[in-house]
Order: C-alpha cells, then sequence, then structure tokens
C-alpha cells in the first residue's frame, strides 16, 4: 500500500480510499458515540446546518467544537460525552478539521474517518480492502497537527505490519500542540473541555469497529463498520 498523508490544502482531488484523521477531538468523539449506541452521525457542512438539521428532526443530537454554543448538546468532549443518553439516536457531527476534513472526500470510494481508538480496525479494513495507494487526511492546523500524523502513520505501519506498537505514535500525540490546546483550555476553563478528554483521545484500539462515511438523502454519514 502507498500511502499518502496531506491536509486538505493539499489535496488536488478526490482519493479514490482516504482515511481522514483527527485525534483531538472529533472521530474520538464519534468513536465514543457509536460505543454508547448512537446509530449514525450526519456531518454538517456550519453551524447553522447542524441545528437545523436537529430542530427538524426531534430527537436527534447535535455536537460541535470550540466554545459551547446555545443548541448543541456537547462540546466535542469524549468524556462529557458520557453523561448523555444516545443510543438508538442520530448525531449531527459540525467540528472545525474532522467533519470539514471528510466533506473534502466525500467523493471517495471508500471514506473512513479515524483516531488512535479505531486505529487497528481502520488497518483491518484496508488490509481486507488491499487498496494500492491510501491518502490520509491530516485534519488538524491546516494538515500540519502532529498527533492526526500520528495516528495517520500508526494506522500505515498497522497495514504493513500488524505488530507495530502505538508507543512512540502515541508519545507523539501526547505531546502535540492539540494536547497543549486542550490543557489550556483547562486552565482557562473552557467549558467544552474535561480534564479526561486528552487520555481518552490517547487510548488505542479501543473499539474493534471502523467508522466508514458515505452519502444518505444527501448528506454524509458515519456508520461503524466490523474491522475483522
Amino acid at each position: 500500500m502507498r500511502a499518502t498523508f496531506t491536509g486538505v490544502p493539499g489535496l488536488s482531488s478526490t482519493p479514490e480510499v482516504a482515511v481522514v484523521v483527527d485525534v483531538m477531538r472529533a472521530f474520538t468523539v464519534a468513536a465514543w458515540a457509536f460505543h454508547r449506541g448512537a446509530e449514525r452521525i450526519v456531518f454538517a457542512e456550519t453551524l447553522d446546518e447542524a441545528l437545523e438539521l436537529k430542530t427538524r428532526h426531534p430527537g436527534w443530537l447535535a455536537f460541535q467544537d470550540g466554545p459551547v454554543v446555545p443548541g448543541f448538546d456537547l462540546a466535542n468532549s469524549p468524556a462529557q460525552l458520557r453523561s448523555l443518553d444516545i443510543a438508538g439516536r442520530t448525531v449531527v457531527q459540525k467540528t472545525t478539521a474532522g467533519t470539514t476534513g471528510a466533506l473534502a472526500v466525500a467523493g471517495a470510494r471508500l471514506l473512513l474517518c479515524a483516531s488512535f481508538v479505531v486505529a487497528g480496525a481502520t488497518a483491518a479494513v484496508l488490509r481486507r480492502e488491499r487498496s494500492a495507494a491510501v491518502t490520509f487526511v491530516v485534519t488538524g492546523e491546516g494538515g500540519r497537527a502532529a498527533e492526526d500524523l500520528a495516528c495517520a502513520e500508526y494506522i500505515a505501519g498497522l497495514v504493513a505490519d500488524g505488530s507495530v506498537a502505538p508507543g512512540p505514535f502515541v508519545e507523539r500525540a501526547r505531546n502535540s500542540g492539540g494536547a497543549a490546546r486542550l490543557a489550556e483550555g483547562l486552565r482557562l476553563g473552557w467549558e467544552g473541555v474535561h480534564p479526561e478528554d486528552v487520555p481518552m483521545c490517547l487510548e488505542t484500539d479501543v473499539f474493534p469497529f471502523a467508522m466508514t462515511a458515505a452519502r444518505e438523502d444527501g448528506h454524509l454519514v458515519l456508520r461503524p463498520v466490523g474491522g475483522g
């Protein structure tokens, strides 16, 4: 498998197979949402679209990143997600990096969304797919986020060699700018940040499913799929 690592600005065309990575925190939140029983996640392009979808569909929940926005149910915190009852629910998610990156490659034949917690299952899907080329989209910091690149390289390494150890990759993420910003948010008392967010984002191969996104009824929808 030939792996390419790029940010959204570096995309010249839609890849056939894409893995969009957002470790801190969109796709860690998404994985935990599925673990807690969410049926599907609908990606919104804007905050207004997310709230409109929630309004049109009673019972849907809406997640966003950054400061808490009125009308949203969660500010992208995997730890705070544990207090929500989401079993059987549809979640609308809008984030600056992760969902934006997924929407940028929505035309890919196979589109996976990943973080450390689903890295092994994501690699299993790629191994089964046997694609000659895979594009890893690093979403944070305009494609420069150390935590996302580390996770992407870990997944690529697992495809080539299932015995690759996660430790060095996780350590890079632990020392990343993304982790530092969340720590600073804690210090400043941001509502949407929990002390356990970074540790939860650094847990590796927690869930046995990968996450695939595809168009459904005009929206890009994320669902869990077994890694096998």
